[in-house]
C-alpha cells in the first residue's frame, strides 16, 4: 500500500502544493486503488475518470499559471448518490432517476473552489432509509475490515472508500446517525455539525430539521479542514447555526479542563449495549480523566425524539420520492414507506417540528451540568450484511434501532456530536465513542477529539491494526 494510499487530506494538498506530486498524479493513484479495490467492497457506484482526470489537470494548470493553492488543492474525494455533482444522475440510492443534475450542490462548488477534485459517487440504501447500505439496484457494501459484516449507512459507500485508502475523504449526510455510523463500523473520524452548519442548497431542507451534509475522514484535523471549506450558509436554508471560531483552530488548540459526561444508557428503550462498547466508554472517560478532564457518570435524563423524528423521517423520504423521475422504479420497501407514512401532511411535519424544539430543551439540559457528553456511537457491533434481504420497512426499522440508539437523538435536538476511533476491539472490529457537544460547539469537539487521537492513535485504514 502507497504512502500516498496513507496521506490524509492535509498530507495530500500540501503535497501538490509543495510540487512534490502533480494533482493529476495524485487523482491517478486514487483511481487506480479505487479499481483495484473496489469490486470487493461495493463502495463506489459511479467512478468519473475522465471527469476526474481532466479536473486534476485544471488544478495543476492552474499552479503553474501562479495562483496560489487552496485548502483541498488535487485532494481526490468521493460524493454521496444524494448530494448533486454536476453531470451525474442523483440517484438516491435507486433507480428512480434517469437525467444528470445540470448544476451541483454547493456543498460540491465549495469543495471543487477550495481545490478538491470529485472522482465518484458511492453507494447508499435508497434514500438513506436505514443504517445499512445494502440496495435492490447497487447490492450489499462490505466493510473493509470484515467482508461479512456491514460498514453500516447510509454513508457506507463513503465510509469504505475513505477506510479502505481509496481516497482520503468523502461525502455523506447524517439525518439519524449516517456520517456517525458508518464512522464508527470503519474506523473513520465522522462529525455531524450543528443543525444549519452546512447548506442543504440547492435544497432548502434534508428531512427538515433532522439531516445535514459532511465529511468522513481518517483524522480529525482533516475533517476540520473540509468543514471550514464547506460551512456557511445562503438564502433560502431553512435552518443557520452560530459561531465563526475555524474548526482547524480549534483542533491546535488545547481545550482546557472540561467538565465531561459518560453514560451506557441507550435513548431507544429495550436495547442493550454491546459489552465491548460500555468496556470502551469507560476506558475513554478514565483516558479523558487522565488527560486532566473532571469526568463523571451522569444520567442525561434523555427525552423521547420518537414524536419528532418519525414524522421528519417518513415525510422526508416522501418529500424526496415525489421528485424522482421515474416513480415506477423506486424500490419496494420504499414504496412501502412512503404508503405507511401517508398521514405524514404538512400540518403533521410543522407538529413535529415543533417537537423537536421540546426536545431539544429537554436534551440540552444535560449541559447545563457538563461540556462534553461521551456515549457509545452505537448499540452493537456492525452486523453480518444482509439485513434488509426480503423484509418490509417495519421489520426494517427494528434492526435499525441499535444503530441509532445513540445518534438519532442529536439530529432531533441539532447538537454537533462526533463518532471517535478507539481502536479495535477482540473481534478485530473498529471501537468508538461518541461525543456531543453543546449547541453551535463543534469546536469543542474538535479540540477534545484531537487530544484523543493524540493520546490514543487509532489505525487509519482497514488492516492496520
Amino acid at each position: 500500500m502507497s504512502d500516498l494510499a496513507r496521506a490524509g487530506v492535509a498530507e495530500t494538498a500540501r503535497l501538490v502544493a509543495t510540487g512534490e506530486i502533480s494533482a493529476r498524479g495524485v487523482v491517478e493513484q486514487a483511481l487506480a486503488r479505487i479499481e483495484q479495490r473496489d469490486r470487493p467492497l461495493n463502495a463506489l457506484s459511479r467512478l468519473l475518470v475522465d471527469e476526474a482526470i481532466a479536473e486534476a489537470e485544471a488544478r495543476d494548470e492552474a499552479l503553474a499559471a501562479g495562483e496560489s493553492a487552496g485548502p483541498l488543492h488535487g485532494v481526490p474525494i468521493v460524493i454521496k448518490e444524494e448530494i448533486d455533482v454536476a453531470g451525474s444522475v442523483t440517484t438516491f440510492g435507486g433507480e428512480a432517476n434517469s437525467t444528470p443534475a445540470a448544476e451541483g450542490a454547493e456543498v460540491v462548488r465549495r469543495l471543487r473552489a477550495a481545490g478538491a477534485v470529485v472522482v465518484g459517487k458511492t453507494t447508499m440504501p435508497e434514500f438513506g432509509a436505514f443504517p445499512f447500505t445494502e440496495s435492490a439496484s447497487r447490492g450489499i457494501t462490505r466493510n473493509p475490515w470484515d467482508r461479512s459484516r456491514t460498514p453500516g449507512g447510509s454513508s457506507g459507500g463513503t465510509a469504505v472508500a475513505v477506510s479502505a485508502g481509496m481516497v482520503p475523504v468523502g461525502m455523506g449526510g447524517d439525518g439519524g446517525g449516517s456520517i456517525r455510523i458508518p464512522s464508527a463500523s470503519c474506523g473513520l473520524f465522522g462529525l455531524k455539525p450543528q443543525r444549519g452548519r452546512v447548506t442543504t442548497a440547492p435544497h432548502p431542507h434534508l428531512w427538515w430539521a433532522l439531516g445535514t451534509a459532511g465529511p468522513l475522514t481518517r483524522g480529525v484535523l482533516d475533517s476540520a479542514l473540509v468543514y471550514d471549506v464547506v460551512r456557511g450558509n445562503v438564502p433560502g436554508d431553512l435552518y443557520t447555526a452560530g459561531g465563526d471560531e475555524p474548526f482547524v483552530d480549534a483542533v491546535g488548540r488545547d481545550p482546557g479542563r472540561l467538565r465531561i459526561g459518560w453514560t451506557t444508557r441507550p435513548v431507544s428503550v429495550g436495547v442493550r449495549p454491546d459489552p465491548l462498547h460500555v468496556e470502551v466508554v469507560r476506558d475513554t472517560a478514565a483516558l479523558l480523566a487522565e488527560l486532566g478532564h473532571d469526568v463523571r457518570e451522569v444520567d442525561p435524563r434523555y427525552p423521547d425524539p420518537t414524536a419528532a423524528f418519525v414524522p421528519q423521517f417518513f415525510g422526508g423520504i416522501r418529500a424526496e420520492a415525489a421528485l424522482v423521475e421515474h416513480p415506477d422504479r423506486l424500490e419496494r420497501r420504499t414504496r412501502q414507506t412512503c404508503r405507511l407514512g401517508s398521514w405524514v401532511t404538512p400540518k403533521v411535519v410543522e407538529w413535529a417540528l415543533g417537537e423537536s424544539e421540546k426536545v431539544s430543551l429537554k436534551a440540552n439540559r444535560v449541559f447545563d451540568e457538563v461540556d462534553v457528553l461521551l456515549t457509545p456511537t452505537t448499540a452493537h457491533r456492525p452486523a453480518r450484511v444482509g439485513r434488509l434481504d426480503g423484509v418490509g420497512t417495519v421489520t426494517a426499522a427494528l434492526r435499525s434501532m441499535p444503530s441509532i440508539a445513540y445518534a438519532a437523538l442529536w439530529n432531533v435536538a441539532g447538537n454537533p456530536a462526533a463518532s471517535v476511533p478507539c481502536g479495535t476491539g477482540r473481534d478485530g472490529l473498529p471501537l468508538a465513542v461518541q461525543l456531543v457537544g453543546r449547541t453551535d460547539d463543534e469546536a469543542t469537539l474538535f479540540s477534545v477529539a484531537a487530544q484523543l487521537e493524540q493520546a490514543r492513535p487509532w489505525p487509519l485504514l482497514a488492516g492496520d491494526a
